[in-house]
């Protein structure tokens, strides 16, 4: 029994360190994302370098960490799939706000700025003119930006309440 104890324990801090790295891992992602942003921004005419492109390489690298921590997180997690059995199924979960955001929108939100952040960093890759590249990523980003601000549990929304900026 207390052997039993001790490994739910265990299983309770790597959780909990893998939450904290989850968090932590955003600030990351958000300043490779916002680095990446401003490079393109500013190269105007210039051309796409390979300071642009491994900008581009790392921003998705912590941006896939992030979602294999997100996918460990959501099954293994008392919010995501967990949630939804508990609640007797989706329907029950989208009724409210703050179950919906973590088992359903944060999730969906954070899979649709990687795809987009992935798609941007193609972008660069393409035989086009350099200014049509940057503009290409920059688009990506900016749109992947604004879904990963919309999709972060902030401490001043509902669903980030208690929460920490980390």
């Amino acid at each position: 029994m207390a052997q039993i104890k001790k490994n739910s324990i265990m299983d309770s801090s790597i959780y909990n360190s893998l939450v904290m790295a989850h968090s932590v891992g955003r600030w990351i992602v958000l300043l490779l994302l916002l680095v990446a942003i401003f490079k393109s921004l500013g190269a105007g005419n210039k051309p796409f370098t390979a300071g642009h492109a491994k900008t581009g390489l790392f921003l998705t690298i912590f941006a896939d960490i992030m979602l294999l921590l997100g996918l460990y997180l959501w099954f293994a997690g008392a919010w995501g799939l967990k949630l939804i059995q508990e609640k007797g199924g989706v329907g029950e979960v989208m009724k409210d706000p703050v179950t919906r955001f973590y088992a359903v929108e944060h999730f969906a939100g954070m899979l649709i700025a990687i795809i987009l952040l992935h798609i941007g960093k193609a972008q660069g890759k393409k035989n086009v003119p350099d200014k049509i590249k940057h503009r290409r990523t920059v688009s990506f980003y900016i749109l992947a930006l604004l879904i990963i601000l919309v999709s972060i549990p902030w401490p001043f929304r509902i669903a980030g309440a208690g929460r920490g900026w980390f």
